[in-house]
């Protein structure tokens, strides 16, 4: 399929990036594979995440279709972009014919991004996951890479203004060795094994981030066992009820 849409929206990001200068650290690009489909299963900290997951993809020459929520397709600007990039609309209502449009991508060689824990983590640890990921990756033959982001939700995540001009702020893609589920695997063990993976990840991004908050009021971006001021998971899990 024709690409004329994604390239430019790529190249758009990395100019604003190198204006802000956006310090992006991208370790392990040699785990995601070159050719073949792959699923990415990323942490969920802000609502820019699937942009920097995306550039994650880059150095491995892989352009990410990822899912999203319908609503954001529904939007005006936002809406022909997503379908510009062959990104796929998930439905909640009809979840079915998302995940078979993201396994036909699969078995056409496509690297398909998912979030697995479905919503922005308040606390900035990684929520409890769903199987979808490991699933549809067995489905399809393919692996599954795990990734954690760190950085990005002191540009825009849930509950706080965003700040998409802030500058110098450092961004840590870190990307772990891939795993293959394959059909009659237990999925609860697998699913835990993948979270279990992506957590280390992100535990490594957050003891090697280069920055520290500036000021008590900047501990937000920090999650409560390191000493911020982010929810806890358990009060995280509050909020989201509420």
């Amino acid at each position: 399929m024709a690409d004329l849409v994604y390239p430019p929206v790529i190249a758009a990001a990395r100019t604003m990036f190198r204006v802000l200068d956006n310090r992006i650290r991208i370790e392990g690009a040699e785990h995601i594979p070159r050719r073949g489909g792959a699923v990415i299963a990323c942490n969920h900290i802000s609502y820019l995440d699937f942009i920097f997951c995306g550039l994650g993809a880059r150095p491995a020459k892989r352009l990410t279709r990822f899912m999203a929520k319908k609503e954001i397709f529904d939007n005006k600007i936002a809406g022909p972009l997503m379908r510009g990039m062959h990104h796929i609309s998930v439905d909640r209502s009809a979840g079915l014919a998302s995940y078979r449009e993201a396994l036909g991508k699969l078995q056409a060689g496509e690297v398909v991004g998912v979030f697995p824990e479905a919503t922005i983590s308040r606390s900035f640890t990684v929520k409890e996951i769903k199987s979808g990921a490991v699933r549809m990756a067995a489905a399809a033959g393919v692996p599954v890479v795990p990734m954690a982001l760190w950085g990005t939700q002191r540009l825009w995540t849930k509950g706080r203004p965003k700040d998409l001009t802030r500058r110098h702020v450092p961004i840590s893609i870190l990307i772990g060795e891939p795993m293959h589920p394959a059909k009659g695997d237990d999925w609860d063990v697998v699913t835990k094994e993948l979270r279990t993976r992506m957590s280390a990840l992100l535990d490594r991004a957050q003891a090697e981030y280069p920055d520290q908050p500036a000021s008590d009021g900047e501990r937000w971006w920090l999650p409560a066992h390191l000493g911020g001021t982010a929810p806890t998971p358990a009060e995280a899990a509050e909020l989201d009820l509420s």
